[in-house]
């Protein structure tokens, strides 16, 4: 267990911004998780669950508490048979890293999620997804320290409360009271099949791709997101800043009517927000330092900023702009690192 004293969270999170943590805690096992979690209480402070930073956003006055990286590595193979793998994972190994062991396998789940930055423990707390494919749809379990409890406690699939960019772990009282240790996914020899999203499709269409087998999406997806998202070790940004929109039938038939694409398949209707930030004419536009990606208007680099209060009004002005032109209220997908509030 490595513990670290007044840490910037500009040097821990990838969009760089964020005054001092008191404490910066790594950690590589179970046994160190509790450990740093006791750490925090007998300092009477608080605790913030991290990972890599991808999705994390430091505020200027820091973090009084502990932090606690999780960094527990290892996959252990639990079934394997022709049909269907079942995998559990540490919390602190790379995502796109697990992803890459279950298509070399042949399994497909995961494979649509390819090079999201990020930690498998991270994973479902934001129910993380891509081009169709969710962590909530491969999910079995999560072992967890329950910080309220002070116990080990086995939470299965069904009871993380699962819906877009949603869990128990990031909502109500229970937001940061688990600490993730492993997951536990169960995958299946299948093959993804169309409707595809519209920059996958144009993507398999260019190059004459029909065998959808988890290695051609795996690859497919890597190359359209290296063409379009920045890595966030090299230029500062956070992913896809923006969330998405989740419509109700009624409100996808009339985003439609006024000329904004919805992509509609049989569980949900979609609205890309990137569309609505692009066709508001803010591609490439920069705000108090940092800009919406030329690439891909989802993600927001930070170019010259320094605060995160720079943050927020950039946030607000292209808010702003969206909900003027389309009527659309975009929020930001990113968390603050801040104490936990369980009013959230």
């Amino acid at each position: 267990m490595k513990i670290q004293e007044n840490i910037p969270l500009s040097s821990i999170t990838t969009m760089r911004l964020g005054g001092p943590a008191d404490y910066v805690i790594d950690i590589e096992s179970s046994d160190e998780a509790v450990e740093a979690i006791e750490f925090a209480e007998q300092k009477n402070l608080p605790v913030y669950f991290l990972g890599t930073g991808a999705n994390s956003l430091g505020l200027d006055e820091g973090f009084h508490g502990v932090i606690i990286r999780n960094h527990i590595k290892g996959f252990e193979t639990i079934s394997e048979t022709s049909d269907e793998l079942v995998v559990r994972v540490g919390g602190g190994e790379i995502w796109d890293d697990f992803v890459e062991f279950v298509v070399s396998k042949g399994f497909s789940g995961c494979e649509a999620m390819s090079k999201i930055p990020g930690t498998v423990g991270a994973a479902p707390v934001q129910n993380i997804g891509a081009y169709g494919q969710d962590i909530s749809n491969i999910l079995e379990s999560i072992e967890t320290f329950d910080t309220l409890l002070d116990e080990h406690v086995e939470i299965p699939a069904q009871d993380c409360d699962f819906s877009y960019r949603h869990s128990i772990f990031n909502s109500g009282e229970t937001n940061g009271r688990y600490f993730i240790l492993t997951c536990t996914f169960r995958f299946r020899k299948e093959k993804l099949t169309p409707p595809f999203y519209n920059s996958l499709q144009a993507y398999l269409d260019e190059h004459n791709i029909t065998d959808y087998s988890p290695r051609n999406i795996r690859n497919a997806v890597s190359e359209i997101r290296a063409n379009k998202l920045p890595d966030p070790a090299v230029i500062a940004s956070a992913g896809s800043f923006f969330k998405n929109f989740i419509l109700t039938d009624a409100e996808a038939d009339a985003a439609e009517k006024k000329g904004i694409p919805v992509y509609r398949s049989a569980t949900e209707n979609k609205v890309n927000t990137g569309w609505l930030l692009e066709n508001a004419g803010l591609k490439g536009k920069t705000f108090h330092g940092f800009k919406v990606s030329d690439k891909a208007a989802l993600i927001l680099i930070n170019e010259s900023a320094k605060t995160y209060a720079d943050l927020e009004k950039a946030e607000a002005e292209i808010a702003k702009i969206v909900y003027d032109k389309y009527g659309f209220e975009i929020k930001p997908e990113p968390v603050v690192i801040k104490e936990r509030e369980l009013d959230d």
